[in-house]
């Protein structure tokens, strides 16, 4: 397993959700949810300048039947955003399919008010990322999900 701290992030359309983990990559803490459009961006960027990040784990909210929708798009524009900002440091998308649901369960399960998930969900789903990618790495030796491409290589055919 690769060393080093990695960010979790769920997309939003309101909030954005971010953890954070170990440098070990052993626990994924929730760091904060964040306004959408900004707040968010700034926080990725001094979090990546404050603790050396290794690379940021991007949920892509995949359809159930494996197609990407308007919140994948959404959530690879906003990797594309936030990897111009942070370059040299790796961005890279894992499937997300179901998490909100299941930070939904788990704040449930705790005794939390379905009132005050609205305020924490984010952060949740996006603790439930980072985990679910670095139970990946651990389990298969390879990093999670895809790299973003920041710059993806041109059609090159003739014709």
């Amino acid at each position: 397993m690769r060393r080093g701290v990695r960010i979790g992030v769920d997309v939003g359309k309101a909030r954005t959700g971010l953890a954070i983990s170990d440098s070990d990559g052993i626990l994924a803490t929730p760091v904060g949810t964040f306004r959408a459009g900004g707040q968010d961006i700034h926080e990725v960027m001094s979090l990546v300048r404050e603790k050396n990040v290794l690379e940021v784990i991007v949920g892509l909210p995949y359809n159930m039947d494996g197609s990407e929708g308007a919140s994948a798009r959404m959530a690879r524009n906003w990797a594309r955003r936030v990897a111009k900002r942070i370059a040299p440091v790796p961005v890279r998308m894992v499937d997300e399919r179901l998490t909100t649901v299941t930070a939904h369960q788990k704040l449930h399960s705790v005794g939390k008010e379905l009132r005050a998930h609205k305020a924490v969900v984010d952060q949740v789903a996006a603790t439930l990322i980072l985990d679910n990618a670095l139970e990946t790495e651990r389990r298969t030796g390879r990093a999670p999900g895809e790299l973003f491409e920041l710059y993806p290589p041109s059609d090159t055919r003739i014709g």
